[in-house]
């Protein structure tokens, strides 16, 4: 496997990258000491110890994959963040625009250039009061349609409205501001994913893009971002250990 490198992302594309959770122990701790002292003050607020893991190698892996697309070491990135937490890099002369989710054992990392994007992954997991959920947050079409699936489609149906509008919000950097009952979004499965209505507005919806994916089985995905369709580029599934011992690699070039 070889990592993009400075020139890897040209114009209108999107990358996106599949990294599962997993590293040996020296490489956890490589992890570790790429992360920012309010990095490491998050991870440690993590109450069991396989979240606090993950955390911090999704991080590791973003810092990884960011710093081989601009050409510095993953220490040396530099994040700043929207009133809703949403990161950026510190750096406003440059274009590349990213974003990160984590589920299960594993994370999105999706990455354009002069282009806001979101991408929300979720690992597929019991909702015992799933009906409630989309009566209360989702749009009334989207709540009726998702209770109309069979059961065999009703998990599907949920977790591509819940991705699909997360990607949104998450692209938006509005976090709670944006009501998930504001926007429609397709939803039923192997159907195309598409913003339908955005404040009620069928013409405002077609300026936005929405990709699904699928990561694994078991989980739903899904990337959006203002602009009329990029060229998406799904990267092969990688490990943690992969991309940070790669990165490791590359972080070499740097040293004095």
């Amino acid at each position: 496997m070889l990592l993009p490198g400075p020139d890897g992302l040209q114009g209108r594309e999107v990358h996106l990258w599949i990294v599962r959770l997993e590293a040996s122990e020296d490489n956890f701790e490589r992890s570790c000491s790429w992360l920012s002292a309010d990095e490491i003050a998050r991870a440690e607020r993590f109450r069991f110890e396989r979240h606090r893991r993950a955390f911090v190698l999704g991080r590791a892996a973003l810092r990884a994959l960011l710093a081989t697309y601009i050409g510095i070491a993953p220490a040396d990135v530099c994040f700043v963040y929207g009133q809703q937490g949403k990161p950026a890099l510190a750096d406003a002369s440059c274009d590349l625009r990213f974003n990160a989710s984590n589920s299960g054992d594993l994370a999105a990392c999706a990455f354009t250039r002069g282009c806001e994007i979101g991408v929300d992954v979720e690992q597929y997991r019991r909702v015992s009061d799933l009906d409630h959920i989309a009566h209360r947050f989702f749009s009334p079409e989207e709540a009726a349609e998702v209770l109309g699936l069979s059961a065999a489609d009703k998990d599907a149906g949920f977790f591509n409205c819940w991705t699909r509008k997360e990607a949104y919000i998450k692209a938006m950097g509005g976090g709670l501001s944006i009501p998930l009952d504001s926007f429609r979004v397709t939803l039923f499965p192997g159907v195309t994913a598409r913003m339908v209505t955005l404040g009620g507005s069928a013409e405002a919806a077609r300026s936005w893009t929405l990709h699904d994916f699928t990561p694994a089985a078991g989980y739903a995905g899904a990337i959006a971002y203002p602009d009329e369709p990029r060229l998406l580029k799904a990267m092969p599934l990688v490990s943690a250990d992969e991309v940070v011992q790669l990165a490791g690699i590359f972080e070499g070039r740097f040293d004095t």
